[in-house]
């Protein structure tokens, strides 16, 4: 875009950016295990069917870590690729942010193992956790970062293993989840608005509807606590899906009321890869239209934190996103969390 052309939206960052810097994304990467656990042999797993979950979720298969492939290795290699996209090495980088909720461990956080993994020694290193709004989130908090001017390049990485935290037994959440990682690296782009806004929400009271109860302080681990199955994920379907729709719908109307602009000038919506019920659901509400829709979830069923980000990098890599192109990211998660953000690509 020629600086002298005034946008055809608004920015509403500019009233606070008295430098004048941007942030976009430079680079985008992804990666997912080789394995693929399909619906045929969850089949032989638990009393359900591929016909019950195509119709309710969507979700044909998903991929699954091995047992010593880790959150930091899934975010180390999608990493990699986003440099690589970028031009960047990694001794350019000043900033890692993990999104999961499946780290290594309780500390150190994963994005120091990160940081480790790919040889980025200069840079700082901290884990976020907004479940799977928490790319969107550290979207968010590292353009921040950018466009203050205390970093030039930030890595971003949603990265989940969620292959340990899921019951195998429990047919209503097993068929969900799947392991994998993406990454964006964020810089200034010279005459790019990037990206424009992002919101961001929250509601504790409904925290219950979707947790792992174990492993904190409150209940630490304890031979009482893994009889009781207090470590793996629990969900309760019907409450969350309607809060999910609710909560995404709003927060993209609003991204898009602070942009001032209509949905149907948004090239690509890419939405949380949750339930094909709920983006369905959700991008009729926001009055888009299934060409503008991108959907990898009959691939990796729910990803987290690493969900919209693997998607973002399949709709680049097959030029469903173009330079210019304006791209609509909408998020919901456990906590509960939500959050929508639109980028200038």
């Amino acid at each position: 875009m020629n600086p002298s052309t005034p946008p055809s939206f608004k920015n509403p960052r500019a009233k606070y950016n008295f430098q004048g810097r941007t942030c976009s994304i430079t680079g985008v990467g992804s990666y997912v295990p080789s394995r693929v656990l399909t619906n045929a042999e969850l089949e032989k797993m638990v009393d359900t069917s591929d016909e019950w979950i195509t119709t309710r979720t969507g979700i044909k298969e998903r991929r699954i870590a091995g047992p010593n492939e880790f959150t930091s290795d899934l975010g180390a290699q999608a990493a990699l690729r986003a440099l690589q996209h970028a031009g960047v090495s990694p001794e350019e980088v000043e900033l890692i942010i993990v999104a999961t909720i499946t780290p290594d461990m309780p500390f150190p956080a994963t994005a120091c193992l990160v940081q480790q993994k790919i040889g980025a020694h200069r840079a700082a290193a901290f884990d976020l956790e907004a479940a799977c709004s928490g790319f969107i989130y550290g979207l968010e908090v590292a353009q921040q970062f950018i466009t203050s001017r205390t970093y030039d390049t930030v890595l971003v990485i949603g990265a989940e293993k969620l292959s340990t935290i899921v019951d195998w037994k429990d047919r209503n959440t097993c068929v969900l989840f799947g392991d994998g990682a993406g990454a964006v690296v964020l810089q200034n782009r010279p005459n790019s608005h990037g990206l424009l806004t992002a919101v961001m929400g929250a509601d504790g009271r409904k925290a219950d509807l979707l947790f792992v109860a174990g492993g904190g302080s409150r209940c630490p681990a304890s031979a009482e606590s893994i009889a009781a199955g207090m470590h793996y994920l629990r969900m309760e379907g019907r409450e969350t899906y309607k809060s999910a729709v609710q909560a995404m719908e709003t927060a993209a109307e609003e991204a898009l009321r602070r942009c001032e602009i209509d949905i149907s000038r948004i090239k690509c919506i890419i939405p949380h890869q949750a339930n094909r019920r709920i983006i369905d659901a959700v991008v009729e509400r926001l009055g888009g239209k299934p060409e503008q829709l991108f959907v990898n979830l009959h691939k990796y069923g729910n990803t987290s934190a690493a969900s919209v980000v693997i998607a973002l990098d399949e709709a680049v890599a097959s030029g469903r996103i173009q330079r210019g192109d304006l791209v609509l990211l909408v998020a919901f998660g456990g906590g509960l969390t939500w959050g929508a953000a639109v980028i200038e690509w």
